[in-house]
């Protein structure tokens, strides 16, 4: 078995010299490739080979071994003529290999060098509008063909967005041209809307071939599945969405009112809204972006219902059964309020004047808004009965909307600030608590103190909470996290295996030191073994400073080695802010009684900075 991963010894006279020079290259160049290479058995029968090299990569990046796979495709290449097929045809020799050979040719699965691999983007992740993703944690993309998306690749999930914008571009665009009739003889609009037309087709065609989730949490990528499952969904919706109604407008011929009704039947693209809709539990957890999303729908809502009451004052503002002006239409009396009165043009047989467009739509808006909002100051009043009545329906509407968005804003605030609250909270139940007890002021300023600063470097996270939570392997793993420094920092820790650190590293707790705290004080017990990770101490020995403590050291007891708890020799106090991750007596004898052949590696390569067991014991280097 210990041969050259590059099968030299399994070369023949008939080996490709081109192939053996790019195997070579691949290893030297710590490359994935993949190779077919004609390999010889110890028989010399020669054989076809798949062959895929990949290098393995550890945390720092570097290739500490190759990954080789190897698959027969003597098959699916020209048969080599041996001693029993000699004088046959070619065509003999296949058709025998193929016929001995069914159950390995069903089995047998071709592969494609060009296959695509599709990687686990962390910005899909965080952008993925919809529930059905895979965990986020390590987990291999599943095989798919090579005309299938993946649903939550980086592509696919921009993709999605595109079609989120245009579709709450649609939700704006097409009541306004409904009832506001702004594509009348207009080439731009009618291209522009031609263009999003074509791509929410092109987004039909994408979703034929985009897997999804199935009941069972499986990834789905047989295309037959994939069909049926969006023939069965939102085919419909999504067709009559992407017609070309526009273009039809566009003929003269075509009556006012079957044209507006086309115009009306985009207004089903905003059915793609409930996919969105139903996977918001995503960023239900950012009050920011729920505040943010009940505005948009707020305004959105406020929209459609400006159009709708622009379109009822268009209707009733002139009579065209006796062409005459409706003095009470709510778009008369804005036009005689703002100057812009209605004429009739007696020579052309029509009605002129009266506002402009986008004055009639600010005017709808500001109407709309403050009816939503029960504000309404009168000076755009409902006078006709269909005004009256959809009036009385959209306060109705918008007692609703109000309630339900603006009065969330209130607990959404709160959630925000949920932290804050409790932390001045927390605060005025220390102060009481001093004052009620009467601290000295001296102590009492190192209690807020340490208070504040821990807080600032916790922000107020209960870590032990939040690993209750974890399960006991993935606690393990966050442990090893929260404690790399002192294993990565120490030499006592290199030789320990995987299972050892996670033992140790639960057992580890993380404390925040103020300028001023004493860690340990003169003649008590010395029951833990401590590590700087960051800040500064003083040891002091009959109120003088024998040393000075910073990242990196140790200080503590030799557990191992004595029989007895010790007495501290010294007093240690923290010179400033300091993180130090500490061990427990009892738990670190635990784990070195039970992983023997580390405790030996750990009690030669630990050196204690200084040892509070012994006094006037501490390194050269630290003392001043």
């Amino acid at each position: 078995m210990q041969k050259s991963s590059t099968c030299s010894f399994m070369y023949g006279e008939l080996t490709d010299k081109k192939t053996i020079e790019k195997v070579r290259q691949t290893f030297d160049n710590y490359e994935s490739n993949c190779f077919e290479v004609l390999l010889y058995k110890k028989n010399r029968t020669p054989v076809w080979f798949y062959m895929q090299i990949a290098p393995i990569r550890n945390e720092h990046e570097k290739v500490v071994l190759f990954l080789c796979t190897f698959k027969d495709i003597t098959l699916f290449k020209q048969p080599i003529e041996d001693d029993s097929t000699k004088g046959w045809t070619k065509f003999a020799r296949l058709t025998r290999a193929l016929t001995n050979s069914r159950s390995v040719l069903q089995q047998l699965t071709p592969m494609n060098k060009t296959e695509v691999v599709h990687k686990h983007s962390r910005l899909a992740e965080v952008l993925q509008l919809g529930s059905d993703i895979l965990p986020q944690y390590k987990q291999e993309a599943p095989k798919t063909p090579p005309h299938i998306i993946l649903h939550y690749c980086a592509f696919k999930t921009t993709w999605d967005w595109v079609i989120l914008i245009l579709t709450f571009y649609t939700a704006i665009m097409v009541p306004y041209n409904v009832s506001f009739k702004t594509k009348q003889n207009n080439i731009a609009w009618l291209v522009l809307d031609s263009v999003v037309d074509v791509i929410f087709l092109v987004d039909i065609v994408l979703n034929f071939h985009t897997t999804f989730v199935g009941p069972g949490g499986e990834v789905i990528s047989d295309p037959k599945l994939i069909r049926m499952n969006y023939l069965k969904t939102w085919f419909v919706i999504d067709l009559l969405s992407c017609l070309p109604y526009d273009i039809i407008n566009a003929f003269e011929n075509v009556d006012e009112g079957i044209s507006s009704l086309f115009s009306s039947l985009k207004v089903v693209r905003l059915l793609r809204l409930g996919r969105v809709a139903r996977k918001l539990d995503h960023y239900l957890e950012y009050g920011a972006a729920v505040l943010v999303l009940l505005v948009c729908v707020f305004g959105l809502v406020a929209h459609w219902l400006a159009c709708i009451w622009y379109s009822i004052g268009d209707y009733e503002v002139i009579d065209e059964v006796t062409n005459t002006i409706q003095m009470d239409s709510w778009l008369y009396q804005l036009a005689l309020s703002i100057g812009t009165p209605y004429r009739y043009n007696t020579s052309a047989g029509i009605w002129e004047g009266g506002p402009s467009k986008d004055s009639l739509y600010v005017s709808s808006l500001y109407f709309t808004m403050t009816s939503l909002t029960t504000i309404g100051f009168g000076n755009i009043a409902p006078t006709t009965d269909v005004e009256k009545m959809f009036s009385v329906a959209m306060m109705m509407v918008g007692s609703l909307l109000y309630a339900t968005i603006f009065g969330n804003v209130t607990t959404i605030f709160q959630q925000m600030y949920a932290n804050t609250n409790r932390y001045h909270e927390m605060l005025n139940n220390v102060r009481d608590f001093l004052k009620l007890y009467q601290v000295p002021k001296g102590l009492s300023e190192r209690v807020m103190d340490y208070i504040v600063s821990t807080w600032s470097m916790s922000k107020g996270i209960d870590t032990e909470k939040v690993l209750s939570i974890c399960p006991k392997d993935m606690r393990a793993d966050i442990c090893v996290h929260l404690n790399r420094k002192v294993f990565n920092e120490h030499p006592a820790f290199r030789l320990a295996s995987d299972g050892c650190l996670r033992a140790l590293a639960v057992e580890f707790q993380t404390i925040h030191c103020a300028p001023g705290d004493l860690i340990y004080h003169a003649g008590e017990s010395v029951d833990a073994l401590c590590f700087v990770v960051s800040g500064s101490l003083e040891v002091i020995q009959d109120d003088e400073v024998v040393a000075i403590l910073g990242k990196g050291d140790v200080f503590g007891d030799i557990f191992w080695k004595e029989t007895t708890l010790a007495h501290a020799c010294a007093n240690v106090r923290a010179l400033t802010y300091c993180d130090l991750h500490i061990i427990k007596r009892e738990a670190l004898l635990k784990v070195l009684d039970f992983y023997t052949a580390f405790a030996n590696s750990f009690s030669r390569n630990l050196t204690l900075t200084c040892n509070l067991r012994k006094r006037g014991w501490f390194s050269m280097a630290k003392a001043l």
